[in-house]
């Protein structure tokens, strides 16, 4: 339970990389990135893992990632979005469970469920799945009117606010979402592509 939300509160931040163009490193993968750090002022690590492209594994390598690491003081997972490598949806309940850690999910536009449904439907013999775990998702909480908003597992909202605020350190997302996408457009493209 966090209490108090520290400004070197130790967190780790989930993205992944694109999977727009036919990789060569792994066909049908992407690279999933967790990049750990105090607050939003010192990295103190970066963990990796390969996921499937419209999978079902997204929650199990971020669960094995952070279990398996050496960081055992992690406080919080924060999450750019619910859904990784396409439709490769993230069980933020199963998340939580499993790793004992809160989770924040930190999107700077409002999620269109609707069509987000109507694309699994249509696509996905496993949409009924895929679509409960969106719908079992904690609500949306607008942070900033229209431009940043939050889900929170484990915490209340005005803790979440607070980890984002703290791990924020220019612009609307948090540091370790942003430097993990930049390590993922990296590795994926061979150069970092801007948050």
């Amino acid at each position: 339970m966090i209490r108090k939300v520290k400004p070197q509160i130790r967190v780790v931040g989930f993205d992944d990389g694109t999977f727009s163009f036919s990789s060569k490193l792994i066909r049908g993968k992407t690279i999933l990135i967790g990049v750990v750090m105090k607050g939003a002022v010192e990295v103190v690590g970066v963990l990796a893992r390969w996921i499937t492209v419209d999978g079902k594994d997204a929650t199990e390598a971020m669960i094995s990632a952070v279990t398996e690491s050496r960081f055992k003081d992690l406080r919080v997972i924060l999450l750019k979005g619910i859904t990784y490598a396409g439709f490769n949806v993230v069980d933020v309940e199963r998340l939580y469970r499993e790793t004992g850690l809160p989770v924040v999910v930190v999107v700077r536009k409002r999620p269109d469920v609707d069509a987000m449904e109507s694309a699994l439907r249509k696509h996905f013999p496993d949409a009924v799945e895929r679509i409960g775990l969106i719908r079992k998702a904690p609500p949306l909480v607008e942070v900033i009117p229209e431009k940043l908003y939050l889900q929170a597992i484990g915490v209340d909202e005005k803790t979440a606010r607070e980890i984002v605020r703290v791990t924020t350190r220019s612009g609307l997302i948090p540091e370790p979402l942003r430097l993990a996408h930049m390590i993922a457009s990296a590795v994926m493209t061979g150069e970092s592509k801007r948050e």
